[in-house]
């Protein structure tokens, strides 16, 4: 599975963007949920969240999803979390 993040917005407004291939990894099962929950719960255009706050879009295998802070649920937070600290 390919998840791949894309963050905006913020005050300096600078956009970070990361991706992780979950073959092979040991956590893989976890981030495939992880990865299910946020793409049920986020919105296919999108989504106002506070000013200055970060935007995020979140694409698993071909399905893209927006979500902003700070209406992120714990899923979409974690998934965030690790795609953007270990992704390249």
């Amino acid at each position: 599975m390919r998840i791949s993040v894309t963050r905006t917005g913020g005050f300096a407004g600078i956009e970070r963007r990361a991706e992780l291939d979950t073959s092979g990894r040991p956590d893989a099962t976890h981030l495939a949920a992880l990865a299910h929950q946020a793409v049920e719960k986020g919105a296919a255009a999108a989504t106002r969240g506070v000013p200055d706050g970060f935007h995020y879009e979140i694409t698993i295998d071909g399905r893209t999803v927006h979500v902003a802070d700070p209406h992120l649920s714990e899923a979409q937070r974690e998934l965030i979390r690790t795609v953007l600290k270990e992704g390249a």
